[in-house]
């Protein structure tokens, strides 16, 4: 029988419990106890299998664990590391992606909550013959959350260690999210000061401590977050240790898709969710495989989905669109030729820098996984960036659909009163303006349709704009599909637009004569005849970069 696939699921001990699916990234617990140091930080972008990972890590060191979820895994295989680490030690494991609030008080009473829950897990330390009524005490105020909470996770700790008699292993889950929201929300630096207070405890001179683990999206400035501690080891997305452990490699992708039957994908699958580069190896985005494969699987439709559609995080890609100069529009312009961009990346930075200048929104975008590196960094420091897959390419094309639409909304009250007239030229004009002073994002990708559709998205954009009318796309209609038909119910006029993409300045009028045939053969006027519309008229569109033709049939 087939294995399920783990949609959704971020519990390395779920998944193995409910035989799903397991990418085997056991390896990298031996890479780890190699290389690492007091305090260990791995910053990957979103849906990377960070929680998994630190959940596997909590599975395989832990007192008590079920030693059997390791069963036929590459780890399994070192008997001499299993043999002194597996299920050796006492593990205190807390995620902070939870630890927010509209204010301060409410996000600290969210981090009480998480680790008077981690408390509650070692009930036995309020019986244990190792501790004396005083350190009971305290663990009775750990599970109560009354105390310091600052000092939580280093007192918790002690009481591990004592009862034990074993160095502890601390791991903390998006260790940087608390500080997001607090950007977001007002209280950064309140925030700022107790991540700072809590880690200062848990990881720096705590002869409890064996080692700790923590993952994140970005690497918070030093001064900020890790002033108290001594040289943490960063894993990051420029590093060549551990990079193959976070994200799937071609391989494992291949694996998955021959497993469920899915090897015609392929391509679509490459093309769509590949394109990464961490270190020096090429991976994909585990989530969206995960996701796409079980779309494939459920009979849900063919064409790849963009899953990371409608997360809050997009609206930096928005940002940066906004906050563009002449300088910024020229590289936004490359990027969506599937070109490399030349940027110094800030190592370090703060929530704060991201409203410092244009170029810590490249550092950020990096970091978040909407751009990737290309080849080596030079030896100034420069490194080559790109858009890593059709997917990204999709979120920056609408974030830029939106500003286009945002910045010129008072300027397209001419270009419908164009197209309701009937002026083919006084359309074009307009459309010519808009497009000169924008980002030439949407005649981007690498076949003609994918840049046919970036322009057929812009006149989506632009007429969706008008609250007046109504606008259906790719809408059955006659004998196929129209590309834009828009209806005003007031004047009961309807508008058909066919666009065409022309790859040279001289082929627009051939596309355009194209276009218009089309509408006549396929007689797209069809679809107006439920709406009771007495005119329709109907433009013929040709695009070549920043440059359309139009004409009326």
């Amino acid at each position: 029988m087939r294995k399920m696939l783990p949609a959704g699921m971020d519990s390395f001990e779920k998944i193995r419990r409910s035989d799903c699916y397991y990418v085997d990234k056991t390896g990298m617990i031996a890479e780890l106890l190699h290389t690492h140091g007091d305090v260990n930080l791995f910053t990957r972008p979103r849906r990377f299998g960070k929680s998994i990972n630190i959940s596997m890590l909590k599975s395989f060191f832990e007192i008590g664990t079920d030693k059997s979820l390791f069963d036929g895994l590459a780890i399994a295989k070192d008997t001499g590391l299993c043999e002194k680490f597996l299920g050796q030690y006492p593990v205190i494991f807390v995620t902070l992606k939870e630890v927010f609030g509209i204010n301060y008080d409410s996000a600290v009473r969210n981090l009480w909550e998480e680790i008077s829950r981690e408390a509650a897990r070692f009930s036995f330390l309020a019986d244990s013959d190792k501790l004396t009524s005083r350190d009971k005490r305290k663990y009775q105020d750990l599970c109560n959350e009354t105390g310091n909470v600052e000092a939580g996770l280093k007192q918790l700790s002690s009481m591990l260690y004592r009862h034990y008699g074993r160095q502890v292993i601390i791991l903390i889950d998006e260790y940087d999210a608390p500080l997001q929201k607090a950007y977001e929300n007002g209280y950064y630096d309140k925030m700022v000061l107790l991540i700072r207070q809590l880690f200062g405890y848990a990881l720096k001179s705590n002869d409890s401590l064996l080692f700790s683990v923590l993952t994140g999206c970005m690497r918070v400035s030093k001064e900020s977050i890790f002033s108290d501690l001594n040289n943490p080891v960063m894993y990051t997305l420029t590093d060549n240790i551990c990079e193959e452990w976070f994200g799937f490699t071609d391989e494992e992708v291949r694996c998955i898709l021959q497993e469920f039957a899915l090897e015609q994908y392929y391509e679509t699958t490459r093309e769509w969710y590949d394109g990464y580069q961490i270190g020096a190896t090429r991976v994909y985005c585990p989530r969206d495989v995960i996701c796409w494969c079980r779309q494939l699987l459920l009979n849900n439709g063919t064409y790849p989905k963009n899953y990371w559609e409608n997360v809050s995080e997009n609206k930096i890609v928005y940002r940066l669109v906004e906050a563009s100069d002449a300088g910024t529009k020229h590289d936004l312009e490359t990027l969506s030729e599937g070109l490399c961009i030349d940027k110094r990346l800030l190592t370090d930075l703060t929530y704060r820098d991201m409203d410092e200048d244009v170029e810590s929104l490249w550092s950020v975008l990096f970091t978040a996984g909407y751009l990737t590196q290309r080849g080596e960094r030079s030896p100034d420091g420069i490194y080559h960036l790109t858009i890593p897959n059709r997917e990204v390419f999709g979120i920056f094309k609408r974030e830029v659909q939106r500003w286009f639409k945002n910045t010129h909304k008072n300027r397209f009250t001419g270009l419908y009163e164009a197209f309701e007239k009937g002026d083919p030229k006084a359309v074009q004009d307009q459309l010519d303006s808009c497009m000169r002073e924008s980002i030439s994002f949407f005649d981007g990708g690498n076949t003609d349709e994918q840049k046919e559709s970036f322009y057929h998205g812009m006149l989506i954009g632009i007429t969706h704009a008008n609250g007046r009318w109504v606008v259906k796309s790719n809408r059955e209609s006659g004998k196929g599909r129209s590309d834009l038909a828009i209806v005003n119910p007031q004047k009961r006029l309807g508008i058909l637009i066919e666009v065409k993409y022309s790859k040279t300045e001289e082929e627009l009028p051939e596309k355009l004569k194209e276009a218009r045939g089309q509408i006549d053969r396929m007689q797209y006027e069809d679809f107006f005849l439920v709406f009771g519309i007495k005119t329709v008229i109907e433009y013929g569109a040709a695009f070549y970069n920043k440059m359309c033709s139009v004409e009326k049939n």
